[in-house]
């Protein structure tokens, strides 16, 4: 007699079956939410409550119909972002070459901080248990992200694809379910939810640049721009239109609750007891009076998981932004990839061997992110009316005044940018 499966045992399958089934949108959850979107969320949930909530949705809005763009014209035209900028846009290379250098930019100040915070985070977990390291932490915090580092590029040299996609899904599974049961531990008022949807920004000193970081890290242009590869190599053909729709909804829908649940998380711990963060061991660190070392150590490896789930995609952009110009391929067994990556790897460690703040540099690296996203949105809708390129598929109406509305949205943001630059 067969033995029948336990329902528990079922649904693990199911729940397991959908995470594996994953496409793209893994890596646009790894770009998204690093501990850079963490600090971010942490940061505007201690100071500002829910307020910025709205700034939040509006980015995973556009987040996810900017990826469903790239994603159709990668399969209907075959080709990747940055060769088409070359291939059809008047002055493309040039464009295609400073997009190039302005994501790198950002991106490596990026992995300059997460490395920086991971390596903080695991030496402060050390510490609690080997109080003595507490001696050597500058020593200890800079082995430890050599250590990171140094695992992470190994795992780069394997060079395919589908392993990437593995390990990135068990980073943001962890990540994701770390936070999200944070959130029923640690929560907002229902009314400061409803509140933070109402657009409003905070008049105070670096809320402009709190509001530009949101939108850096949510709505980041790296994201758009590698979808098309991370496509070609996922293998999918024009035949996966509805796959690639819903992947993309997928991903803005759970970077939206991942990130909306970080941001409650710090206010219903920290904005109403008064308390800002400004150091590592602060955003782990003032939820245990609160929740307790339960909803600690939940936090503790959502965040470390986020730090981790986003160096891989922070490694790679350069390399894959420089071969999508060159020849629309994605190829990471290459030397120039090895190369490139090896040498992001180095600069990685910049924050550890200095010793500076790596929340402050976080929040900079945000902001620096929004300044190449007008080209990015207005490159998409400059394709999608181009009869030619899209070859009979044409692009609906809403489709398109959404993409409108983003580019409006990303001027705005990069205006502010420039202001909250200025000012600081």
């Amino acid at each position: 007699m067969s033995q029948s499966i336990p329902p528990s045992s079922s649904l693990l399958k199911k729940i397991l079956l959908v995470i594996l089934g994953f496409g793209p949108g893994i890596f646009a959850i790894g770009y998204t939410i690093g501990t850079g979107s963490v600090t971010s969320m942490i940061v505007a949930g201690s100071t500002y409550g829910m307020q910025l909530l709205w700034v939040l949705l509006l980015s995973c809005l556009f987040s996810g119909l900017l990826m469903y763009s790239y994603g159709k014209y990668a399969l209907v035209t075959g080709e990747t972002a940055l060769f088409g900028f070359r291939k059809h846009l008047k002055g493309g290379k040039v464009i295609a070459i400073a997009i190039i250098i302005g994501i790198s930019f950002g991106q490596w100040n990026s992995l300059m901080g997460i490395v920086g915070i991971s390596s903080n985070l695991i030496f402060e977990i050390l510490a609690i248990y080997f109080p003595s390291l507490s001696e050597y932490e500058y020593l200890t915090v800079l082995m430890i992200a050599i250590l990171v580092i140094g695992v992470m590029y190994s795992m780069l040299l394997v060079g395919k694809y589908s392993f990437f996609e593995k390990i990135l899904v068990i980073f943001v599974t962890i990540m994701g379910a770390s936070f999200i049961f944070s959130l029923f531990l640690v929560h907002p008022l229902p009314m400061e939810v409803v509140e933070g949807l109402l657009p409003s920004v905070p008049q105070v000193q670096g809320g402009k640049m709190m509001v530009v970081a949101f939108v850096g890290t949510t709505m980041a242009a790296a994201t758009f721009l590698s979808r098309p590869l991370f496509i070609q190599g996922k293998g999918w053909t024009i035949k996966d239109l509805s796959i690639q729709k819903k992947d993309a909804i997928t991903a803005s829908v759970l970077i939206f609750i991942i990130s909306g649940s970080i941001m409650a998380v710090a206010t219903g711990a920290l904005f109403h007891q008064g308390k800002s963060v400004t150091h590592v061991l602060d955003m782990v660190g003032a939820l245990e009076p609160v929740a307790g070392k339960f909803a600690l150590t939940l936090f503790f490896f959502g965040t470390l998981s986020a730090g981790l789930s986003s160096i891989f995609p922070c490694l790679m952009i350069a390399p894959l932004l420089l071969a999508d110009y060159q020849s629309g391929k994605l190829d990471s067994s290459s030397k120039q990839f090895r190369i490139i990556t090896g040498v992001a790897s180095v600069v990685a460690l910049t924050v550890p061997v200095f010793g500076a703040n790596p929340i402050q540099v976080q929040i900079l690296s945000q902001v620096f992110n929004v300044f190449v996203l007008p080209i990015v949105v207005l490159g998409i809708i400059l394709f999608l009316n181009n009869k030619k390129v899209m070859n009979g598929h044409p692009t609906n109406i809403g489709i398109q005044l959404g993409l409108v509305l983003a580019f409006l949205f990303s001027c705005v943001i990069s205006y502010n940018g420039i202001v909250a630059l200025l000012e600081y």
